[in-house]
């Protein structure tokens, strides 16, 4: 996928790598003139290409100018051309390749995990640049690495990003004929993505703790960033390309602050961020002849940057940002670039909105003409939009939809090689669905089959956005076929001003009950605060009990007449309820769970269900019962103590299982377990160990003996990469939420997914080891009963229930049971 946000940053690279590489060639053999003469022209057509919009097309003269270098040795030209070859590639939003590429002109093993998803090991950074510690970096080195700092960047990577770059600058200073302005221009841009990163994760997590540490690294990277373009600035010996990016990114940094100030109210630093603001719009319009001095493409993409910054700055320069706007809009159409001539038209219809229609149009019919769905859904936003003002709701709906369409084809990029997306989830791409789904249900007959299907798409992307991942293939349970008794399904929607319930009945009929958010906000926020307090076990019932009737009856209540009497019922949880467990409710005389076993999903997709068979309870059972190396790690959850049930637990569960694998204690380190999972089958993984789930993916860790395991690990260690065949039930014992974290159901998924489980069985807090011991033997009986997972569920917590000295929620309703409910 093409993206406009990269093109802003690279024609500088593009030009002097051009200028690096041509320089060693006229020194080879006058025999290869004619080949060198050919390399170059092919290098050149490069840059034509991609200025028009034509990144494959560029990509491939590359490619062919890298074959001619390599023929002739040429070593610097072969650096050159792949570096020219890793900006094609990113621009494509191919970026794990543009890093793989960079890495093969540092002739470096590209098989490393330096450009892959997953968290880059310390170790492999410090490896890859102490090649530089024993020679020094030629100037085409350093274009390599600054480049490898943009690509790393691009694929979520900051730190290591921030890493790369740093050191690019110290090395620079070994080569004085390099002009490093360039390098520090990458090292501003990926402070500002470390602010969006820290800005998303506030917005992403609501522990009161975890946010100021969040907004005081966001505050930090903001003023590290503006620290680092106002030093570009200030240089004199600069190109105007570097000089105008660091004027615009700067002022954009600076607005976006402004905003996020606002929001957190941090007004310690408002009025200085406003005299900046002031100060670098002036210097822009003062220097208009620096757009004038830079690519055609790059001083299209820079005159629009301009014209957004003003407009936001005032509606007084409204006047200036349309100048600016028409100005990229026919130089767009002068060089035929379809991309920048819809982006042009998209950014005059939000300048313009007496002439909105005609420019979001027209910019919309040109992005599906070359398939840029990256901008199509925006526009087809805006129009929505534009139709809902206008109190036209059917054009508005089919609008969304479509919006909603595109992002889900670009779903794949909302994980790595779309960092706008992926860092600004909760700002741009959370706000589409949700007016899609207000839209929905506005009027006199809600399109209630349309509302679930969004809110299904919502969930999924929310989760894959989580897990950096591309496409999870998970299928609705209202298309699942050959299903004797199909579930009744609660989806239960927080639209901000209004929760919304809609029940999918036995017979797939649908039925919609609203409440207003302010008669329950209040008593979620306080029921998820007595179920969070350490102090749950010494809380009295009647006090748990009256916030679950509250919730009951306010929730389910207006629809019990559409529930069966008894069976199964799958709840899909917004954010608000997520850590809530719905076994929980209370109608004033019992339990929901007395009459039903409950499973949640997210936006009600599964793995394809499938009964767990009694001849398939074989298990690999890991547990720690002493306190381990890992309990002292730095991301580890604080205040851990040894758990000796445990080990009462992992024989129990090896007693009702067959032929299962356990390991305990010192057996239970990373290694082990993923080697046990490699060399044989296990339907059932049964984990007994400290962890936690929460909304933010590096907080959501289980503790084996040697270190705790995060979610972007998982995949390595709990995914069997040789065994195709998904992990039937993963059982999570002595795990607990995160405090204060609603979302927490979010990490128990993402685990869920990672390890390619069908179903999981997770407790929300830490219980008491011995209630648990029981409840987990009585769950593996069920299922030794062939019970389904959910009524093995039901059946162990009614066992802890009817226990004299288990009868408390604090004992038995911790336990969740997320997927398949068979």
């Amino acid at each position: 996928m093409k993206n406009q946000h990269l093109l802003k940053y690279l024609f500088i690279v593009i030009v002097s790598c051009s200028l690096v590489i041509n320089e060693p060639s006229r020194m080879l053999a006058q025999a290869n003139n004619e080949q060198l003469q050919q390399a170059e022209s092919l290098i050149q057509q490069g840059q034509e290409q991609l200025n028009q919009g034509q990144a494959s097309e560029a990509l491939t003269s590359w490619q062919q100018a890298t074959q001619i270098y390599r023929r002739l040795q040429d070593e610097q030209g072969i650096k050159g051309s792949l570096i020219n070859q890793s900006i094609a590639l990113q621009t494509l939003g191919l970026s794990p390749r543009a890093c793989n590429i960079l890495l093969e002109a540092m002739k470096l093993n590209s098989a490393s995990g330096i450009c892959n998803t997953s968290p880059t090991q310390q170790a492999e950074i410090t490896k890859l640049l102490a090649v530089f510690d024993k020679q020094t970096a030629s100037s085409v080195d350093l274009l390599v690495l600054q480049n490898l700092g943009n690509a790393l960047r691009r694929l979520g990577k900051i730190a290591d990003s921030e890493t790369v770059l740093s050191k690019t600058l110290i090395l620079s200073e070994k080569q004085p004929n390099f002009n490093a302005s360039s390098t520090l221009l990458s090292l501003g841009n990926t402070k500002f993505y470390a602010y969006k990163f820290f800005k998303d994760k506030y917005l992403q997590v609501e522990e009161p703790t975890f946010r100021q540490q969040t907004v005081k690294l966001s505050h930090q990277k903001a003023l590290e960033g503006l620290e680092i373009y106002q030093r570009i600035i200030n240089q004199n010996n600069i190109s105007a390309s570097v000089k105008l990016q660091s004027l615009l990114q700067k002022l954009s940094l600076l607005l976006d602050y402004r905003q996020w100030l606002t929001h957190t109210k941090s007004q310690n630093t408002s009025l200085e961020i406003e005299q900046q603001i002031q100060q670098t719009a002036n210097l822009l319009l003062n220097n208009s002849h620096l757009f004038e001095e830079v690519s055609t493409n790059e001083s299209i993409y820079a005159q629009l940057n301009f014209a957004k910054s003003l407009n936001q700055i005032d509606k007084n320069l409204n006047s200036f940002a349309r100048k600016y706007a028409l100005a990229s809009l026919r130089k767009a159409n002068s060089i035929n670039n379809k991309r920048l001539i819809s982006y042009s038209n998209g950014i005059l219809g939000e300048l313009q909105p007496e002439q909105a229609y005609t420019y979001l149009s027209e910019a919309l019919s040109i992005a599906q003409s070359i398939q840029a769905w990256d901008i199509a859904y925006q526009w087809q936003q805006q129009l929505g939009k534009l139709y809902q003002k206008r109190g036209k709701y059917q054009e508005a709906i089919q609008y969304y939809k479509v919006a909603i369409q595109n992002l889900n084809k670009i779903r794949d990029n909302l994980s790595t090689t779309n960092l706008d997306l992926q860092f600004s989830f909760y700002e741009k791409v959370e706000p589409v669905y949700r007016d899609y789904i207000r839209l929905l249900l506005s009027g006199s007959h809600p399109q209630l089959d349309q509302v679930i299907q969004a809110y299904e798409q919502l969930q999924l992307a929310e989760l894959e956005n989580y897990l950096k991942c591309g496409k999870l293939e998970f299928i609705s349970i209202s298309s699942i076929a050959n299903l004797k008794n199909k579930p009744t399904v609660i989806n239960i929607i927080d639209l901000g001003d209004s929760i919304e319930v809609i029940v999918r009945s036995q017979n797939q009929s649908l039925h919609h009950h609203s409440v207003k958010a302010k008669t329950i906000r209040t008593n979620i926020d306080y029921f998820l605060n007595t179920l969070q307090d350490q102090g749950l076990a010494n809380t009295q019932k009647s006090v748990i009990i009256s916030h679950s009737q509250i919730l009951y009856q306010q929730l389910i209540a207006p629809v019990k007449k559409y529930l069966p009497s008894s069976g199964t019922i799958i709840f899909t949880l917004d954010n608000s309820f997520q850590s809530i467990p719905m076994s929980l409710l209370h109608d004033g005389k019992d339990y929901l769970f007395k009459n039903y076993s409950i499973t949640t999903t997210l936006g009600s997709r599964i793995r394809p269900p499938k009964a767990l068979l009694k001849e398939q309870l074989k298990a690999l059972i890991a547990g720690l019962s002493q306190p381990s190396p890992s309990f002292y790690a730095q991301n580890a959850p604080p205040g851990l103590k040894a758990l000796p049930e445990v080990e009462k637990e992992v024989v129990d569960v090896k007693e009702q299982t067959r032929a299962s694998v356990k390991l305990l204690n010192e057996q239970f380190t990373s290694n082990n377990f993923q080697q046990e999972l490699k060399t044989a089958k296990f339907p059932i993984v049964h984990v007994t160990t400290h962890g936690q789930f929460s909304s933010d993916p590096e907080q959501t860790v289980l503790l084996a003996w040697d270190k705790p395991i995060n979610i972007q690990e998982l995949d390595g260690w709990l995914k069997v990469q040789n065994n195709q065949d998904p992990i039937e039930l993963l059982v999570l014992s002595a795990c607990q939420t995160a405090k204060g974290n609603k979302r927490s159901t979010l990490g128990i998924a993402g685990v869920a997914a990672q390890a390619g489980a069908r179903t999981t069985l997770a407790s929300l807090w830490l219980v008491d080891a011995e209630s648990t011991a029981m409840l987990v033997e009585q769950f593996y009986k069920g299922l030794n009963n062939n019970l389904s997972k959910a009524e093995a569920l039901r059946q162990a917590q009614l066992g802890l229930l009817s226990h004299p000295q288990y009868q408390h929620p604090y004992y038995w309703a911790g336990f969740v049971l997320v997927g398949s409910w068979l």
